[in-house]
C-alpha cells in the first residue's frame, strides 16, 4: 500500500514515534526482533563439531536442560526441537486425548491452537485481560461456573459433553498473565494447567518464573526469541515421572539398549540436536545482561510513549516481564493500520497482533465466549522493534 494514502496529520503524529525508535536502533532497516551472537556461540559450536556429537546425543543437550531448570527454578527441563513440539508433548503428558476440550485464548500464536489439534482435541477460546494480554481469570471463572461440572474427579463441558482435559494460558509477549488465579480456578475443577511460556523466558510472578506454576510449562528458543537455539523448545515440570516420560516420548520412545532398536509406544522424533543446545548454552551465559538491556529499551519506549501520547503496554503489577516484544495501543483500527503502513514504509518493522485464532478457517467452528477484550486489542495493538540494540551489551543504551 503506498505511503501517500496516509493522511498528513497522521504522518505528523507518527513521525516522532518512528524517530524515537531510530534513536534506539539507528538508521537503516530495523527488524522486529533479531538474534544477537556476541558470546561463545562459535566456540561451543566448534567444540561440538570436534567432538563429533552434533545430533541428538551430546553433553550440551544435558547441560542446556540443567541450566534452564536452574534459571527457571523448576526441577526438570526436557529439550525439544521447537516450542510447538514441547507444547504437543506437554498436552500428551497432561492427559489430553482425542475429542477432549482444552481451554485457551484466541489471542495467541497459531502454535497454541495447533498443538491442541495435534492431540485431536478441540480448543475453547476464552477472553484475555487487557492489561496482561493473557487468559482472564474472570472469563475462565465465568465459563467454568456456567458450563463445567465435575464427575468422578474429571471436569466436563455440559454443553458439548467433552471432557475439559487441560487449560493452556499464554504469557503474551513475555507479560505474565494472572497465572496464580488461573491455577487455583482450574484446581477447583480438576483441570491440569499447561503454561504456554514460549515468549516468557526471564519473566516472573513474584519470585517464581513463568512456566513453573502449572503441572507443565513450555519455552521456545526460535530465532526471534530472547535467546535462540535456531529452533528449540523446552518442557518444564517439577514432576520427575512426567519429566522421564517427556524424555522418552521426545526420543522416539526407544527403550535403552546398547544396540537393539525397541520402541514401546508411539513416540516423536522431537530431539534437540547437540549443535542447537550448544548455541543455547552460550546464549544463556548472557541472558541476565540481555534482560537488563530489554528492560532499558522498554523504559525508553515508555518515556517516548508518554511524550507522544500513545499508551505503552507495561508489565502487570507484581510481575517482571522480559519485554520480549514491546507493544503500544492506538485509538482505532484505522489509526493502527495507518501506523503500520507508515512505519514499515519508513524501514521500521512493526506488526499487529496475530489474527485471533477463531478468525482462521480451521478454528472458526470452535466454541468461544464474547472475546470482548481480545477483539478490542486486535484492533489497536502494534508491536515495535524489540531487539537488543547494537552495542547495548557493552552498556551503550
Amino acid at each position: 500500500m503506498p505511503a501517500t494514502t496516509i493522511p498528513p496529520d497522521s504522518a505528523a503524529r507518527f513521525a516522532p514515534l518512528v524517530a524515537g525508535v531510530r534513536a534506539i536502533y539507528g538508521q537503516g532497516f530495523i527488524p522486529l526482533h533479531r538474534p544477537v551472537f556476541a558470546g561463545r556461540e562459535k566456540q561451543y559450536l566448534s567444540d561440538c563439531i570436534d567432538s563429533n556429537f552434533v545430533s541428538s546425543v551430546g553433553a550440551k543437550v544435558t547441560e542446556f536442560e540443567q541450566r534452564i531448570a536452574a534459571f527457571t527454578g523448576v526441577r526438570h527441563a526436557v529439550a525439544t526441537v521447537n516450542g510447538t513440539a514441547a507444547l504437543h508433548v506437554a498436552l500428551h503428558l497432561a492427559g489430553v486425548e482425542r475429542d477432549d476440550a482444552v481451554l485457551t485464548q484466541a489471542l495467541t500464536f497459531i502454535a497454541t491452537g495447533n498443538a491442541i489439534r495435534y492431540r485431536g482435541a478441540h480448543p475453547v477460546f476464552l477472553d484475555v485481560d487487557r492489561d496482561t494480554l493473557g487468559l482472564s481469570p474472570i472469563a475462565l471463572r465465568r465459563f467454568l461456573d456456567r458450563h463445567a461440572e465435575v464427575r468422578h474427579g474429571r471436569a466436563f463441558d455440559q454443553s458439548s459433553g467433552r471432557r475439559l482435559a487441560a487449560c493452556v494460558p499464554m504469557h503474551t509477549f513475555g507479560h505474565p498473565c494472572r497465572i496464580e488465579e488461573i491455577v487455583a480456578l482450574c484446581a477447583e475443577y480438576r483441570i491440569p494447567v499447561v503454561e504456554d511460556a514460549a515468549e516468557a523466558l526471564g519473566s516472573f510472578v513474584g519470585a517464581r518464573h513463568a512456566g513453573g506454576f502449572g503441572r507443565l510449562g513450555i519455552l521456545s528458543f526460535n530465532g526471534n526469541k530472547i535467546i535462540t537455539t535456531g529452533g528449540g523448545g523446552m518442557i518444564l515440570t517439577d514432576d520427575p515421572e512426567l519429566a522421564a516420560r517427556a524424555k522418552h516420548l521426545t526420543t522416539t520412545a526407544k527403550v535403552p539398549h546398547p544396540y537393539e532398536f525397541v520402541h514401546d509406544e508411539v513416540g516423536y522424533n522431537y530431539r534437540l540436536p547437540n549443535l542447537n543446545a550448544a548455541l543455547g548454552c552460550a546464549q544463556l551465559e548472557r541472558l541476565p545482561a540481555m534482560l537488563a538491556v530489554k528492560a532499558a529499551v522498554a523504559a525508553r519506549y515508555a518515556a517516548l510513549c508518554a511524550e507522544t501520547g500513545f499508551p505503552f503496554v507495561q508489565a502487570p503489577p507484581g510481575t517482571v516481564s522480559n519485554y520480549w516484544l514491546n507493544a503500544i495501543l492506538f485509538d482505532s483500527l484505522a489509526e493502527r493500520d495507518a501506523f503500520l503502513e507508515y512505519s514499515n514504509a519508513q524501514g521500521v518493522m512493526t506488526r499487529p497482533l496475530w489474527r485471533l485464532l477463531h478468525r482462521l478457517d480451521m478454528y472458526a467452528d470452535c466454541p468461544r465466549d464474547g472475546l470482548e477484550h481480545s477483539l478490542w486489542l486486535e484492533e489497536r495493538l502494534v508491536n515495535l522493534p524489540s531487539s537488543v540494540p547494537d552495542g547495548a551489551m557493552a552498556g551503550n543504551i
